[in-house]
C-alpha cells in the first residue's frame, strides 16, 4: 500500500511538472515571437501563433536587397508607426529564408502583402503594392468602411495636382456605387470622391451615373457606367488615365509600369539628347493616344546608365536606338518593330499588327539557310554566329546588317564583289548576318551596318571597319589586320611552347628530387 502511495505521489509530481513546463512555454511563447520597430519578424515556427494572437494580421512577403523591397519596407515601418495601439498588427517574412512557408501560403511574386484575418489562413485579402505608408492606411481604411466614407465636397478637391476620381450617381444606394467603391479599395494611392451636386452636371457637361477623372479642375476623360460593369474594368480605365500616356522608365516609375493592369508594353529605347528626340518622341506620344487601353508605352532612355539592366534584358545596345519593341508580360515575347522611320503610321500600324496576332516575334536566333556556307557570301544566324566568328583557324569578316535598312542593303553588292575577290585566298570567310532577326550575344560598337573582323586568333577579338567602303580599301585593311594577326598568334604559340617545356623542366625535377627528398626525411 505504501508503494502504491509513492507510484501515485509520483505520477502526480511529473503531472504537476508537465504542467508547469506547458505553461512555461505558452508564457514563452507569448514573448518569443520578435519584433523589429513595433513589425513582427515571422517564420515557419511562428506564424501559426501570430495569426491566433491577432485579429488582423498584415504580413509583407519581401526579399531583402532589392530596390523594390526596400521602398515597400520602409513604407510597412511607417505605417506600423501609425497603428500602434490598433487591432491590426504588422508582419514581415523573409521569403529568400522561408520558402517552405512561402509555398505552402501560395504567395507568388515579390513583394507581396496580404491580411490575414480572424487566424484564417486560406482566404487572406491581397492589398496593393503600396507607393507610401498612406496608402497601406488608405486601404485598410476603405476596407473597413463604407460608400457613404466617400461623399465629398468636391470645392475642396478640385484644385489638387493629383488625380481624383469623382463618381457622380443618381442614388447612394445603387450598385453602380458598390462597384466604384470596390475600385476605390483597389487603388489605394488615388483620391476617391463621391457627389450628387448639380453643378458638376454644368461644370462638366456630363450625366448622371458617370466617373470623371479630374486634375487641377480638368477633366481628363470620362466613364460611364453600366448595368454590367465590372469592378476589373474600372480599375483598368483609371489605372490607364492615372498615368501620362507615355510614361518615362526610372525608379520612380518602376514600380507603377510593371505593377500597371495593361500586359502589352510599347517601349522606345531612345537618347533623349539627340537631335531628333522631339520628333520621334512627338510620333510616339500621338500613336501612344490610339491605343490607350490597350498598349501601355513606356520611354527608356539609353543614355541613364541606370538603365543598363533592361537594356540587358532586351539586349539592345546604345547605338540600337532608336528602338522601338513590344513586349506582353505574360509570356515575355518581344516583337521589334522592322522600320527605319519611326513616324506615328508605322508605329501605329507594328502596334495593331502585334493585336491582331500577326506580328513575328524576335527570335535568339532564325533557324540554320540550307545550304548557307556553299554560297560566296555566308549567311549566318544567331546559333551559328559565334562558331563560325570565333574560329581559329579562320579570318572571317561578317556584314551585321538590318533587313529593313536601305543603308544595309546598299552595303550587300559590295560585300558580294569582297567575297569574289578574296575567294582564293585561304583560311578566309566573307559572312553576313541580319541583326533584326537574330540576337548579336556578343560586344559591339557603331551603328547598322557594321563591318567587323575576326582574326584567326586564339581570342575573341573583334576589329570594327571604319574606313571608306569600296574593295581597294576593304582589301588593303584585311590584309593589314591578317598580317598582324599572324605575328600576334606567333607570339602566343612562342608562349605556349615555354610555358610547355618549362611544365617538363620542372616534371623532371619532381621525378629525380621527389624520391630523394622523401629518402632524406625518412632516414633524417
Amino acid at each position: 500500500m505504501k508503494k502504491l502511495g509513492l507510484l501515485l505521489l509520483g505520477a502526480m509530481l511529473c503531472l504537476c511538472v508537465s504542467v508547469a513546463s506547458d505553461a512555461q512555454l505558452d508564457l514563452q511563447g507569448d514573448t518569443m515571437i520578435p519584433e523589429k520597430e513595433g513589425i513582427l519578424q515571422l517564420e515557419k515556427g511562428n506564424f501559426k501563433r501570430a495569426l491566433k494572437e491577432h485579429k488582423q494580421l498584415l504580413v509583407h512577403f519581401y526579399t531583402p536587397l532589392t530596390s523594390e523591397g526596400h521602398r515597400v519596407a520602409a513604407a510597412f515601418e511607417a505605417a506600423a508607426a501609425e497603428l500602434q495601439g490598433s487591432e491590426v498588427k504588422l508582419a514581415v517574412i523573409d521569403v529568400t529564408k522561408e520558402k517552405e512557408l512561402v509555398k505552402k501560403l501560395h504567395v507568388s511574386g515579390q513583394p507581396s502583402i496580404k491580411l490575414y484575418l480572424s487566424g484564417d489562413v486560406t482566404n487572406p485579402a491581397l492589398c496593393p503594392v503600396p507607393q507610401s505608408s498612406a496608402s497601406i492606411l488608405t486601404w485598410l481604411q476603405r476596407r473597413a468602411g463604407t460608400s457613404a466614407d466617400l461623399i465629398a465636397d468636391l470645392t475642396q478637391l478640385e484644385a489638387s495636382d493629383d488625380l481624383i476620381v469623382v463618381g457622380f450617381f443618381k442614388e447612394l444606394n445603387h450598385e453602380y456605387i458598390q462597384v466604384f467603391y470596390a475600385a476605390a479599395i483597389d487603388l489605394p494611392d488615388i483620391r476617391f470622391a463621391v457627389t450628387q451636386d448639380d453643378e458638376v452636371i454644368s461644370k462638366y457637361t456630363v450625366t448622371q451615373d458617370v466617373v470623371l477623372l479630374l486634375k487641377k479642375s480638368q477633366l481628363i476623360q470620362t466613364y460611364t457606367m453600366r448595368p454590367d460593369t465590372p469592378k476589373e474594368e474600372l480599375v483598368v480605365f483609371i489605372a490607364v488615365y492615372q498615368m501620362d500616356p507615355v510614361t518615362e522608365y526610372n525608379g520612380q516609375t518602376a514600380s507603377q509600369i510593371l505593377g500597371s493592369p495593361v500586359l502589352n508594353h510599347a517601349l522606345l529605347f531612345v537618347n533623349k539628347s539627340s537631335e531628333d528626340f522631339r520628333e520621334i518622341f512627338s510620333a510616339f506620344h500621338n500613336a501612344a493616344e490610339a491605343f490607350r487601353l490597350k498598349i501601355l508605352f513606356v520611354l527608356v532612355n539609353v543614355d541613364e546608365h541606370r538603365n543598363g539592366r533592361l537594356m540587358e534584358y532586351f539586349r539592345v545596345r546604345h547605338f540600337d536606338a532608336p528602338h522601338i519593341r513590344l513586349v506582353n508580360l505574360t509570356d515575355q515575347i518581344t516583337y521589334q518593330m522592322l522600320s527605319e522611320t519611326l513616324d506615328v503610321e508605322s508605329i501605329k500600324q507594328f502596334c495593331q499588327s502585334y493585336l491582331e496576332g500577326k506580328a513575328k516575334p524576335k527570335l535568339m536566333s532564325e533557324p540554320i539557310p540550307e545550304r548557307w556556307d556553299q554560297k560566296p557570301v555566308k549567311e549566318l544566324v544567331g546559333m551559328t554566329l559565334e562558331k563560325v566568328a570565333f574560329n581559329p583557324n579562320k579570318t572571317v569578316f561578317v556584314l551585321f546588317y538590318l533587313a529593313y535598312s536601305e543603308m544595309s542593303r546598299a552595303v550587300f553588292p559590295l560585300w558580294e564583289e569582297l567575297a569574289e575577290v578574296v575567294k582564293d585566298w585561304e583560311d578566309v570567310v566573307i559572312a553576313q548576318i541580319d541583326a533584326s532577326a537574330n540576337d548579336i550575344n556578343m560586344s559591339m560598337q557603331g551603328s547598322y551596318p557594321s563591318l567587323c573582323l575576326f582574326p584567326a586568333l586564339y581570342a575573341e577579338r573583334v576589329v570594327v571597319y571604319t574606313g571608306k567602303r569600296n574593295i581597294k580599301n576593304l582589301v588593303r585593311f584585311m590584309d593589314k589586320e591578317m598580317k598582324k594577326a599572324k605575328r600576334d598568334r606567333v607570339k602566343v604559340n612562342c608562349a605556349a611552347v615555354f610555358r610547355s617545356m618549362k611544365s617538363e623542366i620542372f616534371s623532371v625535377e619532381n621525378e629525380i628530387f621527389t624520391p630523394c627528398y622523401s629518402r632524406r626525411m625518412k632516414t633524417g
